[in-house]
């Protein structure tokens, strides 16, 4: 299994390569880390990546200002080939070249329409690098929500879990949808303010349980 190749995109640190470090291994501005950024808005120990089976892993760990992948704030995260990290000042690339070319390549096999939807879709290329001249990081990033799939080797207790939280997930949905007012003219679709508040508290809901699967000491505000 190959290890983790991490290249500093922007930042103080730009330009740098970090390739097939072996997990675990820390990001952040002090010494002792695998990668040191120099960096005042990156923590000390900023997030840490780890391998789980073939996965790979990434946690923030309680930094001051936060950890984003592909654009999104987040406390745990399955990273792919392709992904961006965003710390501080800092825009890290996840995988090299093959790597990422790997990943393109297997997405396409599952979905041929795939090539045509990012042609055709300005929100599904990430981040054109081309404002970096002569970079030699790859044109177009990886940044397609590709729909998370469900874990492996769960218990029974685990899947009842699971299905607990999708069927409220999904009954929540059903009825936001049902209220919803369509405009064909104006191609808007309407909800009603107590909709929104619904959607709103089922957002805030979903947040609480990212958090506490992410840090389990958490306290829940219900």
């Amino acid at each position: 299994m190959t290890g983790v190749t991490l290249k500093i995109l922007h930042g103080a640190d730009r330009g740098k390569v970090y390739e097939d470090l072996e997990p675990p291994l820390t990001v952040g501005r002090e010494e002792g880390n695998d990668i040191q950024l120099n960096d005042e808005r990156v923590s000390r120990c900023h997030f840490k990546v780890q391998r789980d089976n073939d996965r790979l892993v990434l946690t923030d760990l309680d930094s001051t200002n936060g950890t984003k992948v592909n654009g999104v704030e987040c406390q745990l995260k399955i990273l792919r080939h392709g992904d961006l990290i965003s710390v501080g000042r800092s825009l890290m690339l996840v995988g090299s070249e093959s790597q990422i070319a790997a990943r393109l390549q297997a997405m396409d096999a599952e979905n041929p329409t795939l090539s045509r939807e990012m042609a055709s879709s300005e929100s599904s290329i990430a981040v054109d690098l081309n404002y970096e001249p002569k970079s030699p990081y790859p044109a177009e990033v990886i940044q397609i929500q590709e729909v998370p799939s469900i874990p492996d080797d769960l218990t029974p207790g685990q899947k009842a879990q699971v299905c607990e939280i999708l069927d409220y997930l999904q009954s929540r949905l059903h009825r936001l949808i049902e209220t919803a007012r369509t405009d064909e003219d104006s191609q808007e679709v309407v909800l009603k303010f107590s909709a929104w508040q619904r959607l709103l508290e089922t957002q805030q809901r979903l947040a609480m349980m990212t958090r506490q699967i992410a840090d389990p000491d958490w306290p829940s505000q219900e």
